[in-house]
């Protein structure tokens, strides 16, 4: 039987997500992650909202598939 009443032992996130652990892939999607929203948002093209995070620190950008036609 289980236990419905105990807790399980509260970790973050960057402990249990592997790739959270890697900071340079955590911040490359991170930007991109950031990137794509934004441009939904504002209609900002996605390649220049990234250059724009990743001006200062040089982070790697992963290619954006883009769909072919209305996305809805």
């Amino acid at each position: 039987m289980g236990c419905y009443h105990c807790t399980m032992a509260k970790k973050p996130l960057i402990e249990t997500n592997t790739y959270l652990r890697d900071p340079v892939q955590y911040r490359t999607r991170l930007v991109t992650n950031v990137s794509t929203s934004t441009a939904v948002e504002t209609g900002t093209k996605i390649e220049a909202i990234a250059r724009t995070l990743t001006e200062k620190d040089k982070v790697k950008i992963l290619p954006v598939r883009t769909r072919q036609g209305s996305g809805r």
